[in-house]
């Protein structure tokens, strides 16, 4: 057999040329990181088998490849990157030299043509056989590191900006802020005005409550020395009709309630003119009863709110209380003193007209409630608020333990967590 056709037709002899590829073959393996088969079916079959002419070097037309791809003139296709990758623009190497970041140049397509050809020809000139070509998509090419440098990334203007208020606001801005921590809220304060204005007119009042009362003037009938009625009533007449004219300052009757009263021999009890007067007591006593009820509904509310809103507010507004007491007391006690008669006809002046409150010593009125009666309800209406404001006093006064109770509960932190 000749031994000529046992030459692979694709082995090189010395001197000679290697047989020219076809120009699609070339294209298609030189376009690195495409996505299509191979269509070089010379190179996927490996060296030529012994039998094989020279004709048959001929690359056949791929069975699977139906993808079309238009090369460029320079015959380099140009590399491809990933989708999610953007390229620069022509106009961001201007940009980039304005922000003073270095763009690289990216290569030009002759050049990447030039060393893809190159790759592929020197191992076909040094005579070794072709590799196989792949036959898949090539999946797993990682982008050149250039790739990654192309992607522009824009810095905010913003990222490293600090804006410092001139020092003219921060300085107003403190001020407003340590004069804030510092002001006490209104509403306390009101409260603790209000309890030490009110409560020398509520004891007051209650002191005038417990005079007008039967135990009080049962006391009064039955205490050694007080002057026996010089008209013929006994003790017991006394406490019975006196006790008609207590209940009628506090119940709700009208006049008849004391007009209708008769005495053992049938004729009225009381005058026309003696009725007229205990109705205007009346009034006068309901009317500040009501008063003494509102102003005692109003300081139990401050107590109730400065106990939760203020340390020791509820302690200040009663000392300053029974301070304002104790100086009203003891100057109404100085002027009865000084004379009882003129204190308890300026009295009636102020609250009653003139001729309304004169009664005859045979008057009923006058034989029920002598003057010594009314000297001794004002002893014990001063000395019942003097030993009551004089308890609040020392009960309320600022020791220096409370006053560093109330300093620890104003520090920062220490209302928040009683809280």
């Amino acid at each position: 057999m000749p031994t000529a056709s046992a030459t692979p037709a694709t082995a090189a002899l010395p001197g000679a040329e290697p047989p020219a590829r076809p120009a699609a073959a070339g294209a298609a393996g030189a376009a690195p990181g495409a996505d299509f088969p191979v269509a070089d079916s010379a190179a996927a079959a490996g060296p030529a088998s012994p039998g094989a002419t020279a004709s048959s070097a001929a690359p056949a037309k791929p069975a699977g490849s139906k993808i079309k791809i238009d090369m460029p003139a320079s015959g380099a296709p140009e590399p491809m990157r990933p989708a999610t990758r953007m390229p620069k623009l022509a106009s961001e190497p201007h940009a980039a030299a304005k922000s003073g970041s270095a763009v690289p140049a990216e290569p030009s397509m002759d050049s990447a043509g030039a060393a893809a050809a190159a790759g592929r020809t020197a191992p076909a000139a040094a005579g070794s056989p072709a590799p196989a070509a792949n036959t898949g998509p090539v999946a797993n090419s990682a982008p050149a590191p250039d790739a990654e440098r192309d992607v522009f990334v824009e810095e905010s203007p913003t990222t490293m900006l600090q804006v410092r208020p001139p020092q003219e606001e921060v300085d107003r801005r403190l001020a407003a802020r340590e004069q804030a921590a510092n002001t006490k809220p209104v509403l306390p304060r009101v409260f603790q005005v209000l309890m030490a204005v009110f409560y020398p007119v509520v004891l007051l009042v209650l002191a005038i409550r417990l005079v007008t009362t039967n135990a009080f003037l049962w006391i009064e009938y039955h205490r050694p020395g007080f002057p026996a009625d010089s008209f013929g009533f006994s003790t017991d007449d006394r406490l019975t009709y006196g006790s008609y004219t207590v209940d009628y300052l506090l119940n709700f009757a009208g006049r008849r309630y004391l007009g209708g009263l008769v005495n053992t021999e049938g004729k009225p009890l009381f005058l026309d003119r003696e009725v007229a007067h205990m109705a205007d007591v009346k009034s006068l006593i309901d009317l500040a009863f009501l008063l003494g009820l509102v102003l005692a509904i109003v300081m139990v509310i401050g107590i109730i709110y400065l106990s939760r809103r203020s340390t020791g507010g509820v302690r200040r507004g009663l000392f300053a209380g029974s301070i304002a007491t104790l100086v009203l007391i003891i100057g109404l006690g100085v002027l009865a003193v000084m004379g009882w008669e003129t204190f308890f006809t300026d009295f009636h002046k102020i609250f009653f007209a003139n001729g309304t409150w004169t009664f005859y010593t045979d008057d009923t009125l006058i034989r029920l409630f002598p003057s010594q009666f009314w000297s001794d309800a004002g002893i014990f209406i001063g000395a019942f608020v003097l030993v009551v404001s004089s308890l609040t006093l020392a009960f309320t006064w600022p020791t220096k333990d409370r006053r560093q109770a109330v300093a620890r509960a104003k520090r920062p932190g220490r209302r928040a967590a009683a809280q």
